[in-house]
């Protein structure tokens, strides 16, 4: 038996608020259950991170648990008409010295291969990065490019997945690992006769001025500089907004961008990951904090003389969703969407859009409340992510049809907007 939330990364208590809530409203989208995942010996189940698509409109993504050997899985969404889609499990964790419950997300190169982490398994059992690579009959295979190592140095379990820069390296972080086990950020790099090399470029140091225990993944910038956020650290011990620029020497430098605090207005706790606007400014969502409680959007500005300022965009209640775990996307009209882990009219999470009004000011829009009543999905952790037609595909870690799973097994839905 699972507990009904996935307890890793959790290292800091959420506080739990207690509302009556009523439904007053109808809602301007439509979700629709593309897959109920299922403990079924062969499916897999409780699916943490997002998707993606690939050029054909196939969607891919990851269950932490599940398949033949219990450990994960990768699986494949293929649209097959009338609004019904066909799962496939292209690779089953836990075999050998392969890795096992992925959490992180996946990513695809240019020539259609795909890579990802695991948590766990691997030579050492604290995890891995893999690549996956479709033959000619139809068949994935997937080869472990990397198993991190307890040595003192390596990272350890990351729970993101992994991006790639313009030069084909890969760059992650692992929530434990490094000089101080307090997590670290990787670079793996191909090497020009076959294989990868890994390099920590930065341990997370708990010396109460930088974050500690990043769960989410980095993005990159034009200039190559890496970007993230970790869950703990700081000056007020309650997460960071970081930034790692390579040296011209060689190595790379750590920035502070912004300390989370508890004061009351600020948020704090950041599980999701950042994203950039056009001209370059960050955003970024906090679980919990900020004026109603609920958790905040943010953003971060780069100051003409150095520095970066914070402000916050958007206070998030209990009633309309709280706790955002998984990370923001802009739609084409600059509008935001997210997820939110609880909260909403059945206290199970939401889907958001927000919006920025004339006056300055983000107005929020609950597209969808999700609901433990056997149908719908819940708990939805990971990001969204959008089609072709701009319709919103996300998943949820528990809830669906399937009863294999004692507080349902997971899904993934669509919404149209």
């Amino acid at each position: 038996m699972h507990s009904k939330k996935p307890l890793v990364g959790l290292r800091a208590a959420l506080p739990i608020f207690i509302v009556i809530l009523f439904a007053t409203s109808a809602y301007p989208a439509t979700e629709k259950i593309v897959h109920d995942f299922s403990d079924n010996g062969s499916d897999g189940y409780y699916p943490y991170n997002s998707l993606i698509f690939d050029k054909t409109g196939n969607l891919y993504g990851t269950t932490v648990f599940g398949g033949t050997n219990g450990s994960g899985t990768v699986v494949e969404l293929t649209p097959k008409g009338g609004g019904l889609w066909t799962e496939t499990v292209l690779h089953n964790f836990g075999s050998g010295a392969d890795g096992t419950y992925p959490y992180g997300n996946l990513i695809f190169d240019a020539s259609g291969n795909l890579y990802g982490t695991t948590q766990t398994g691997g030579t050492a059992g604290v995890g891995t990065v893999f690549e996956m690579t479709p033959t000619t009959k139809g068949v994935w295979k997937e080869k472990v490019l990397h198993s991190f190592a307890l040595n003192g140095k390596d990272a350890a379990t990351p729970l993101a997945g992994v991006i790639f820069d313009t030069s084909g390296n890969l760059y992650g972080t692992s929530e434990l690992g490094g000089i101080y086990d307090s997590g670290a950020v990787f670079e793996l790099s191909p090497k020009a006769g076959g294989g990868w090399t890994e390099k920590v470029l930065h341990s997370f140091d708990p010396n109460g001025k930088d974050g500690t225990f990043p769960n989410a993944g980095v993005i990159v910038n034009g200039s190559g500089n890496l970007f993230g956020t970790t869950l703990e650290g700081g000056t007020a011990g309650l997460g960071t907004a970081f930034e790692l620029s390579p040296k011209a020497g060689g190595g790379w430098k750590e920035t502070v961008l912004h300390s989370f605090s508890s004061n009351g207005k600020d948020g704090y706790l950041v599980f999701a990951g950042l994203i950039f606007d056009g001209a370059g400014n960050l955003y970024g969502a906090t679980s919990v904090g900020g004026t109603k409680s609920g958790g905040t959007v943010f953003e971060l500005t780069p100051k003409a003389g150095g520095g970066w300022k914070e402000e916050i965009l958007y206070n998030f209640a209990y009633a309309q969703g709280s706790d955002p775990f998984g990370r923001l996307i802009f739609d084409a009209s600059g509008n935001l969407y997210g997820t939110m882990g609880t909260g909403g009219v059945y206290a199970e999470g939401t889907v958001f859009k927000l919006t920025l009004e004339g006056s300055g000011k983000w107005a929020q829009t609950v597209l969808h409340n999700f609901n433990d009543d056997g149908t719908d999905g819940y708990d939805p952790i990971g990001g969204l992510i959008f089609d072709a037609s701009g319709n919103l595909y996300g998943t949820t870690y528990h809830g669906g049809t399937s009863t294999s799973c004692s507080d349902g097994c997971g899904t993934v839905f669509e919404i149209k907007l």
